[in-house]
C-alpha cells in the first residue's frame, strides 16, 4: 500500500477496516483478537497510526516496531495467511494487517469464543450466525472457478498421467481427444474456466505459487523422534497427478522389511504397506481445506508415518465414527481421483487403513492430535504380534469367512484386552457363532477372549486357561479359603477381587452372593466397611450365645 491508497481509505466507512490510534503501543492479544473477528466477518484491515474518530488523521504508531515478529505471532495463533505493510507517511508510521477471509464453513474462535465486532466492541457471535456460517459446508471451494488460471498454466505429465489412469479404469481409449478435451470430460474444465480442481491437481508449478500456493505437500524422513531439521525434506508444489508417485518412491526407499515364520515357511511385511500409505495421502489431498494457511506434510519416521492436513475433521465426522460417517470436503477432488482409480469408492479410505494394518498385526491408525484446524493421522508400522496375525489368516481360510472391518476391528479390540464399544457389539454375536470368539459371564459381567484355537495355534494353552478363568466352583473354593485364613479380622471386598485377579468386581460379587445364600459366608457391615466371614451369620450368632 503506498501513501495514495492509504489516504483513499480515510474517507472510506469502517466496515471491514478497523482504525486503530495506537501511538506507542497496542496490545497483541487485542490485535489477535479484531484478526479473529474481522476473519469471521468476511476479511478485512487493521490499521495502526489512524485516529478511529471521523475525520480520520494519521497520528503514526510505535506499535509493533518488528512487524515480522509479530505477524510469526499471528500465524501461530490463527491458520490463515495474514499479511501486513508499513507506510512511512510524511505525518507518521502507519502498519496496516491486511486478513482474509475465514474458511467457507469454518468459524474462527479465540479462547472458545467465536468473535465478532460490534460497533467499538469485540463480542461473541449469536448462535443464529454461527449456524448460517456451519450452513455454508455445503460448498465445495474444489468446484470452484480458480479467476486467471488459463490451459497452459496445467502440467502436461499430470494430465498423462491421469489419462493413462482413467484408460486403464475405464477401458475406452481418449488418446484422439485433446487435454483440453479430456480435462473437461472429467470435468475440471467447465464453461466458466478452470477449476481449483484442475490446479490442485494438474498446475504446473508456477501456477500452484502464484494462485494457491498453500496447495503444497511436504516430505520429511525424520531418523528419530528428536527435535530439529529433518535427515530429509522435499518440497512439492505442482499438480498432484504429477508427484504422487515420487512421494510413494522417497517413503519407499527407507521402507524395510519384517520377518515372521508360519510353519516352514518366512513371510515379509513391508513396514509402510504401500496401498495405506497411498490412502492416507490421497485422503489429506482430497478432504484438507485448501483456503487455510500451512501445508500438506508426510513425516516418515523408522517404523512410524504422520500424516497431517489443514483443516479440521468435517462438521460431524469425529475420530470415533470416522469409519462410518463421511463428508468429502473437495468433492470434485473426490470424484476425479474415482474416475481414474486411484481411489475405489469415495468414503473408503479409512476403512481400507484399518483393515490392512490389523491383518498385518499392526497397531490400528489413529487421529491423537487432530483439532479443530488439523487432522493428523498417525500410521505404525511395527508388527505387534505375528501370532495375531496367522491366527487371521488361517482362520480365514477354514472358516472362508470374509472379515469386514467391524469384524476385524472387534477382533483386535478383544486381542488387545480392551473395552469393545457398543456400536461393534453386533459383530460379537457372528464371531462367537463361528468359534472365534468365546464370551463368558453375563449382563455387566460378561467377557470376550479369542477363542482356544488361537491360544493351541500359538502354543499358550496356559494362557487360554488363565484368560479364561477357572470354574465357578473353584473360584469359590478359593475366595472361602481367603475368607477363612482371615476370620479373626475379615475380609473386605478389595481383598477378595485380589484373588481372583481375571474376574470383574461385579463377578465376584455375584459370587459372594451364592455363597452367602448357600450359607457358606455372611457379611457385616455395607459399602466399603463391609467384611466377610466363613459360616452363616445365624450359626455364629448361636456360637457366640453358647
Amino acid at each position: 500500500m503506498n501513501v495514495q491508497e492509504l489516504e483513499a481509505l480515510l474517507t472510506a466507512k469502517e466496515g471491514l477496516v478497523e482504525f486503530k490510534e495506537a501511538k506507542e503501543r497496542f496490545s497483541f492479544d487485542e490485535l489477535t483478537d479484531y484478526c479473529v473477528a474481522l476473519a469471521n466477518e468476511g476479511g478485512g484491515k487493521i490499521i495502526l497510526g489512524v485516529s478511529d474518530k471521523r475525520p480520520r488523521k494519521i497520528v503514526g504508531t510505535r506499535a509493533f516496531e518488528q512487524p515480522e515478529q509479530t505477524l510469526r505471532g499471528l500465524l501461530d495463533r490463527i491458520p490463515l495467511r495474514i499479511d501486513f505493510s508499513e507506510v512511512n507517511h510524511p505525518h507518521g508510521r502507519v502498519l496496516i494487517f491486511d486478513i482474509p477471509s475465514r474458511p467457507v464453513g469454518i468459524p474462527l474462535e479465540r479462547g472458545g469464543k467465536y468473535l465478532m465486532r460490534r460497533g467499538d466492541s469485540l463480542v461473541p457471535m449469536s448462535p443464529e450466525k454461527l449456524r448460517e456460517i456451519f450452513a455454508e459446508s455445503g460448498t465445495d471451494f474444489s468446484a470452484g472457478i480458480c479467476p486467471g488460471l488459463r490451459l497452459e498454466d496445467l502440467d502436461s505429465t499430470a494430465i498423462n498421467d491421469f489419462l493413462k489412469r482413467w484408460t486403464a479404469k475405464s477401458g475406452h481409449s481418449y488418446d484422439n481427444l485433446s487435454h483440453e478435451a479430456v480435462l473437461k470430460a472429467a470435468e475440471a474444465i467447465t464453461d466458466s474456466g478452470i477449476t481449483y480442481a484442475g490446479l490442485i491437481l494438474f498446475g504446473a508449478q508456477e501456477a500452484v505459487r502464484k494462485y494457491l500456493p498453500q496447495a503444497e505437500i511436504i516430505f520429511e524422513y525424520r531418523s528419530s523422534e528428536a527435535a530439529g531439521p529433518a535427515a530429509f525434506r522435499e518440497e512439492y508444489r505442482q499438480g498432484f497427478f504429477a508427484v504422487h508417485q515420487d512421494i510413494w518412491e522417497k517413503i519407499n526407499l527407507r521402507n524395510d522389511a519384517q520377518h515372521y515364520q508360519d510353519g516352514l515357511f518366512v513371510l515379509d511385511i513391508a513396514t509402510f504397506d504401500e496401498r495405506t500409505v497411498r490412502e492416507a495421502v490421497l485422503n489429506a489431498v482430497a478432504h484438507r481445506d485448501y483456503q487455510m494457511a500451512g501445508s500438506i506434510f508426510i513425516r516418515q519416521y523408522q517404523r512410524r508415518l504422520v500424516v497431517e492436513n489443514p483443516g479440521g475433521l468435517p462438521l460431524g465426522v469425529t475420530p470415533e465414527n470416522i469409519i462410518d460417517r463421511q463428508a468429502p470436503r473437495n468433492r470434485l477432488i473426490m470424484d476425479i481421483l474415482l474416475k481414474c482409480g486411484l481411489v475405489e469408492k469415495s468414503g473408503q479410505g479409512v476403512d481400507l487403513m484399518f483393515d490392512r494394518s490389523i491383518r498385518q498385526g499392526k497397531h490400528i491408525p489413529d487421529f491423537v492430535g487432530t483439532d479443530r484446524y488439523h487432522v493428523k493421522l498417525a500410521l505404525y508400522g511395527q508388527v505387534q504380534d505375528e501370532r495375531f496375525l496367522r491366527f487371521l489368516e488361517r482362520v480365514g481360510k477354514e472358516t472362508q469367512l470374509a472379515f469386514g472391518t467391524q469384524d476385524l476391528l472387534a477382533l483386535d479390540l478383544i486381542h488387545r484386552e480392551q473395552a469393545v464399544p457398543e456400536a461393534l457389539q453386533a459383530r460379537l454375536h457372528r464371531l462367537v457363532e463361528q468359534g472365534i470368539v468365546e464370551r463368558f459371564g453375563q449382563g455387566k459381567g460378561t467377557r470376550h477372549i479369542l477363542s482356544r484355537r488361537f491360544y493351541v495355534m500359538t502354543e499358550r494353552k496356559g494362557v487360554y486357561t488363565r484368560k479364561r478363568g477357572l470354574d465357578r466352583a473353584t473360584n469359590k473354593e478359593l475366595l472361602l479359603k481367603h475368607i477363612k485364613e482371615n476370620v479373626t479380622e475379615g475380609s473386605r471386598l478389595r481383598d477378595l477381587l485380589q484373588v481372583l485377579p481375571g474376574q470383574t468386581r461385579f463377578q465376584v460379587q455375584k459370587l459372594l452372593r451364592e455363597m452367602q445364600a448357600a450359607g457358606s459366608v455372611y457379611c457385616v457391615g455395607s459399602t466399603r466397611s463391609a467384611l466377610w466371614y466363613p459360616g452363616s451369620k445365624d450359626s455364629s450368632v448361636d456360637e457366640k450365645h453358647q
